[in-house]
């Protein structure tokens, strides 16, 4: 964990985690120490309760007990908000987003701090949060249904959309703010609660986020209970799959626990949205800009430390350029620049747990098995902390397990095509599909790479990387992925539930198709 622990009760501000540079002796607090005051700007404190539903409490991991009671709050809220007309519920998303904005690098900061990215990734990722407050506002003043002719003379028809009410969101901590973000504003805006459990390892951001939030509500005299949070382990995230008073359960996180999740859910007939993983491709055929296709591979690959489920794990190479680009690629990473993640020249800090460590380890030594290459990186890095190489691996068949194995790693694995066709199937032959790139002039191919037969992906892309997606589209893939979006475009529907609505405002009763009942 970086920069935290659980105690018996609360989540402490401890010294910072040697992986970055020298702490202090390991019994003095983080937040004690001159470097680290600025945690005192996000109202952090050597001991702070993990639990909010209007007042702040809990201790250590949150009780079932304290679940119950933040539901029950978090319910009696909606009652409030709910009536509160959409446009006025923009406004407070608004103000959320200001005051964000006057927190963003203290913020970003905390991110790179508990999470391990790079600070300007850490700050960019409070930037999607505050860009998707300013995309709510306007979609406050927009959401609702058409007004539908009706076949029956004196008669209206409608379809009338009402917040589903309780929303529960469980996010992951690779995006410690942002998933947060891109569902609780859409969701508040639609006049629902939020009920928020983050990752367990990032836990002081969920509760810096939330006393943002949370001021801003108690400001405009709306229950604080509105935005929830718990921390807490599997026992609370079981407890809300369960919950049949959780109306929409919003879950991110690896395939493996959102299928149960997702059968958890199903099983009591719930509302799920599912983000889950991606074992995204890029290609490129032989056409390519060359000058688009190695920054592009660089980001995808190596951005986060390959911790994103945008990352990209398989790179296709037409046969008769993919030498060339594996060469220039090889001297691109070498110039990543690695190091302390506050740095400002950093590009690539540790990965988040040993854990991670591990997996990373364990399938470079399945795709060496396997037949792989190792042509760049492969080992752990000689210094305090959770540092590996990027790693570039060549040699592997498409359909190799490994190549089909999801490593939340910076794993590329470099594979050579011949035809078109026989590339977009690959692309499409594993489990997820989240996120997809094409790098080619060809026009033709593009919009079949588009069409019905190319990437059968929630985000499809032409010549940029699989991440970076940005907020005013709907973000999600199929298959293993879950099928759920967020953020942009119409996703804001998922949070809404839709009533059509047939109004006699005559003094007949003809009955639809003509049907005669006398």
């Amino acid at each position: 964990m970086l920069g935290w622990r659980r105690a018996a009760a609360s989540v402490l501000l401890l010294p910072r985690r040697a992986g970055w540079r020298p702490a202090a002796a390991m019994s003095s607090l983080l937040v004690g120490q001159p470097q680290y005051a600025w945690l005192r700007e996000l109202g952090l404190q050597e001991d702070n309760p993990g639990v909010y539903n209007g007042r702040w409490g809990g201790g250590g991991q949150a009780s079932l007990e304290d679940y119950e009671e933040t539901v029950k709050k978090a319910k009696e809220a909606w009652q409030v908000w709910a009536d509160i007309p959409a446009p006025k519920r923009g406004e407070v998303v608004r103000q959320i987003g200001d005051a964000l904005r006057q927190k963003i690098k203290v913020l970003g900061s905390l991110v790179s701090l508990e999470m391990g990215k790079i600070y300007v990734e850490g700050v960019g990722e409070v930037q999607e949060y505050v860009d998707v407050c300013d995309y709510a506002v306007g979609l406050s003043r927009m959401i609702g249904g058409p007004v539908l002719p009706s076949e029956r003379s004196g008669h209206a028809l409608i379809e009338q959309w009402n917040p589903v009410g309780l929303v529960g969101i469980i996010t992951a901590f690779n995006f410690p703010v942002a998933v947060y973000g891109w569902n609780s504003a859409i969701a508040m805006i639609c006049g629902n609660a939020c009920l928020w459990k983050g990752a367990p390892t990032t836990s002081l951001t969920s509760v810096a986020v939330t006393k943002i939030v949370a001021k801003v509500l108690e400001d405009n005299k709306i229950p604080g209970a509105v935005c929830s949070l718990i921390c807490g382990g599997a026992d609370i995230g079981t407890a809300m799959a369960r919950d049949e008073r959780m109306d929409l359960l919003s879950f991110t996180g690896s395939t493996e626990v959102g299928k149960q999740v997702a059968l958890m859910v199903q099983e009591r007939f719930g509302r799920s949205l599912l983000e889950l993983g991606g074992n995204n491709a890029i290609i490129v055929f032989e056409d390519a800009d060359l000058n688009l296709v190695i920054p592009s591979t660089l980001f995808a690959a190596v951005g986060t430390a390959g911790q994103r489920c945008t990352t990209a794990r398989r790179l296709f190479l037409h046969e008769n350029i993919h030498d060339e680009v594996v060469e220039k690629l090889v001297k691109a990473y070498a110039q990543v620049r690695i190091g302390d993640p506050w740095d400002s020249d950093t590009l690539y800090g540790p990965l988040h747990t040993k854990a991670a460590v591990k997996m990373f380890l364990d399938a470079v030594e399945q795709a060496k098995q396997q037949g792989g290459s190792v042509v760049y990186g492969g080992k752990v890095i000689n210094r305090p902390g959770n540092y590996v190489e990027p790693t570039i691996v060549t040699g592997l068949a498409h359909n190799a397990p490994i190549v089909h194995t999801e490593t939340f790693a910076p794993i590329l694995y470099v594979l050579k095509f011949k035809e078109e066709e026989e590339v977009f199937a690959w692309n499409n032959e594993v489990k997820q599909g989240l996120s997809s790139s094409i790098f080619t002039r060809d026009l033709g191919r593009i919009f079949r790479w588009l069409g019905p037969k190319g990437s059968d992906c929630g985000i499809v892309n032409v010549n940029i990387p699989t991440s970076g997606a940005e907020i005013g589209g709907a973000f999600g893939g199929e298959k293993h992925t879950g099928g759920g979006r967020e953020s942009g475009s119409d996703s804001w529907k998922l949070y809404m539930k839709r009533s059509t609505c047939t109004i006699n405002y005559s003094k007949d009763l003809p009955l639809a198709q003509g049907i005669k009942f006398q």
